[in-house]
């Protein structure tokens, strides 16, 4: 999908576990810190210090809202199956209710390491089971119609939330609406979207300027134009679709009292968004 050819998004993975390792009463993650490792460790020193100083706390609340937002609907009894697309090294599974199923969708050896991982530490009582079902995708082949039969056979006509964070970032304009049009035929009336991505205010930020020269440097040559960002309207304008829920990090600070630390243009200012079906 776009620029993850580029972008070693395995590396990214464990770096927003990492993130979310930082401050587990933020996040509500205990168990993100299990993909803690050396190596990570380095790239998040480094990030930190040449990128915003202010992402772990935003992705400690990326989580925190998602988690917080999934455990209601659950509770109501309103989803009974959560869709996580790219997955990455997410540790939802353990954060909810044990009734809940799991559809963990990403990229074939990001899946393989993720389910390797988590089968030896549950064999070991580190983690606990849950009802997970992996699903390794290669996103530059056709594979709608192939997925969509794996999901269907596990979903069947439950109610689901569909996650997908961390991910539209990376992707075309034409890859999102192919995105959000593949979970329309997914879902039904009632099921709910939660999204993460930037609004175009971003790239004028000293902190984007920053994350542009780190993966440059770092990862592969890119532009600001890889990078996708999307407004308020493109949400309200998905057919079959109702906006109901719109937070970013500014918002999300003042609801979980987090003390932010660096003015707007230092902070790469994440917004998060609640679609349910009609």
């Amino acid at each position: 999908m776009g620029i993850e050819k580029n972008i070693s998004i395995h590396e990214t993975a464990f770096v927003t576990s990492a993130f979310r390792a930082f401050d587990e009463d933020l996040s509500q993650d205990n168990f993100a810190k299990l993909w803690e490792n050396n190596k990570t460790e380095q790239w998040v020193a480094e990030y930190l210090d040449h990128v915003s100083s202010e992402e772990t706390y935003t992705h400690c609340l990326r989580n925190r809202y998602f988690l917080n937002t999934i455990k209601k609907l659950v509770a109501g009894g309103e989803v009974e199956v959560l869709i996580n697309f790219g997955s990455g090294f997410s540790m939802y599974p353990f954060l909810l209710d044990e009734h809940i199923i799991h559809v963990e969708i990403d990229k074939p050896e990001i899946v393989d390491y993720k389910m390797d991982k988590i089968d030896y530490w549950q064999r070991n009582y580190i983690l606990p089971k849950r009802n997970i079902h992996f699903i390794g995708v290669d996103f530059s082949t056709n594979y709608k119609e192939s997925l969509l039969s794996k999901i269907n056979t596990i979903k069947g006509t439950k109610s689901s939330f569909i996650l997908i964070e961390g991910v539209l970032f990376f992707l075309s304009r034409t890859e999102t609406n192919g995105l959000f049009k593949f979970f329309d035929v997914i879902q039904n009336s009632g099921d709910y979207v939660g999204s993460a991505s930037f609004q175009d205010t971003l790239k004028n930020s000293l902190a984007f300027k920053n994350l542009l020269k780190f993966f440059n440097q770092k990862v592969a040559k890119t532009s600001k134009n890889d990078y996708q960002t999307i407004e308020d309207k493109y949400y309200k304008s998905l057919a079959n679709y109702n906006l109901i829920d719109h937070q970013d990090y500014y918002s999300l600070s003042s609801q979980y009292a987090n003390k932010i630390g660096n003015n707007r243009d230092l902070i790469l200012n994440e917004n998060f968004y609640l679609l349910r079906k009609l």
